[in-house]
C-alpha cells in the first residue's frame, strides 16, 4: 500500500473512532490521547435515542488500552457533561485517577453531578473561564421503597462521592457538602453552581485555563515524567 493510501486510511480511522466512541489520538509535539465524556453518562440502563449519552463500556476499555500502549504519553479529558449513571461515572473516575500516564481534565460547558469527580479524576484539573460546575446531592427518578434503608443506602453512596472528590481535589468535605446542600441557588433543586473562578476558589478545580494552556501542562508533565 502506497503512503498515500496509508495515510487515508489512518485519517478514515480516525474520523471513524471520533464518531463513535469520540476519541483520538494525535500526534503534536508528543502523542496523546483524546478522551470526550459528553453528554449524559449511560450506565446499565439504555437511555433513549434522542439523548447524547457517553456510554462506560465503551470508555473503560478504551482507558486500559492508553494505560497500555508504550506509544502514547498522556491523556486529555474533555468534560461537558449533564450528569448521569452514578456508579457508572465513578467507575470511569476512578479508573482515570488510577492512571500513571500524565492526565489532565478540561471542562467546558458545564460538569454536573457526576462530572465532578470525572473532572477532579485527573492529575491536574483546567475548567474554561466560561464553565461552570453543578453539585447536588444523589437523587434518582422512578418507584422509590419509603423505608430507612433507602436513605442510608443514598446516604453511603453519597458519601463515596464525596470521599472521592476531597482526595482528588482542594476540596474540603466540609465545603463541598455545604455547596451540595445549598437551598437557596437552585430553583427547583438543592445545590450549587460554580462558575469556573469559583471553582477554582474553593478547590474543586486546579486552574481556569483555555486549550492551549491545557495542552502546555500536560506536555510539561510528559517531558517531567
Amino acid at each position: 500500500m502506497s503512503k498515500d493510501k496509508n495515510s487515508d486510511a489512518c485519517k478514515n480511522e480516525q474520523l471513524e473512532s471520533i464518531k463513535e466512541i469520540g476519541s483520538i489520538e494525535t500526534v503534536g509535539e508528543h502523542k496523546i490521547f483524546c478522551l470526550t465524556i459528553i453528554g449524559e453518562i449511560e450506565g446499565h440502563s439504555v437511555l433513549p435515542e434522542q439523548s447524547k449519552t457517553t456510554k462506560y463500556e465503551h470508555i473503560i476499555p478504551q482507558l486500559v488500552a492508553v494505560e497500555q500502549n508504550e506509544s502514547i504519553e498522556g491523556m486529555l479529558v474533555i468534560l461537558n457533561t449533564v450528569g448521569g449513571d452514578v456508579e457508572a461515572g465513578l467507575a470511569l473516575a476512578e479508573l482515570i485517577s488510577g492512571m500513571k500516564k500524565p492526565t489532565v481534565s478540561f471542562v467546558l460547558g458545564g460538569g454536573h453531578s457526576i462530572g465532578v469527580p470525572l473532572a477532579v479524576s485527573a492529575k491536574k484539573s483546567f475548567i474554561a473561564p466560561s464553565a461552570t460546575m453543578t453539585i447536588h446531592p444523589v437523587r434518582t427518578t422512578g418507584l422509590v421503597i419509603g423505608v430507612p434503608q433507602t436513605m442510608n443506602h443514598f446516604a453511603r453512596m453519597q458519601s463515596r462521592i464525596t470521599d472521592f472528590v476531597v482526595r482528588n481535589s482542594g476540596v474540603t468535605a466540609e465545603r463541598f457538602t455545604e455547596l451540595m446542600m445549598n437551598t437557596g441557588e437552585l430553583i427547583t433543586d438543592v445545590g450549587s453552581t460554580l462558575s469556573g473562578e469559583k471553582a477554582v476558589s474553593v478547590g474543586l478545580i486546579d486552574s481556569m485555563g483555555n486549550l492551549h494552556e491545557v495542552l502546555d501542562c500536560l506536555y510539561k508533565m510528559i517531558d517531567s515524567k
